[in-house]
């Protein structure tokens, strides 16, 4: 089985879970308001302004049975920087202050969530950040382009969120 099929195979459960979320079900049937979106986008800055992080960490940590994904960590790291930008303007086009979201606590899921990753890259193996990757931006970019449609319609929000 290569790592990809493997990474399908481990994250399925986990996907599941993702989907069956509260807040996926509110979304899809409109029961949400800009109080859950600003929340929502709290929560992704908090965990996206560490992705390039935390693939750093992985990819310092790599054995060399794992150094043949080196060159693709480092092209999503690239890739990675400065997303957590474009969460703080969709909080701003919003009308919110983005200073306090990017000087604020982080919520404590999002933090645990962030804290175990760091700590399961460097006790257990750097490659489990594909794990996360695979669950939240596999899962939300095929969800994306309907929701961030349907929020924008519910909520009336700008072009420039």
């Amino acid at each position: 089985m290569s790592f990809y099929e493997q990474l399908i195979t481990e994250t399925a459960e986990g996907q599941q879970y993702f989907l069956s979320a509260p807040i996926i079900t509110e979304v899809f049937e409109g029961n949400f308001s800009l109080e859950t979106y600003i929340a929502f986008l709290n929560q992704a800055y908090h965990h996206v302004q560490h992705t390039a992080p935390l693939l750093m960490s992985a990819g310092a940590r790599l054995s060399k049975d794992q150094e043949w994904v080196r060159h693709t960590i480092s092209e999503y790291i690239t890739e990675e920087i400065g997303h957590e930008q474009w969460i703080l303007n969709d909080i701003e086009a919003c009308g919110f202050d983005r200073k306090i979201f990017e000087n604020g606590q982080a919520p404590h899921t999002s933090e645990l969530m962030v804290a175990y990753l760091y700590d399961f890259i460097s006790r257990k193996n750097p490659m489990g950040i594909f794990g996360m990757v695979m669950v939240l931006e596999g899962t939300s970019s095929s969800l994306a382009p309907a929701v961030g449609e349907m929020v924008k319609t519910q909520l009336a929000l700008p072009e420039s969120a």
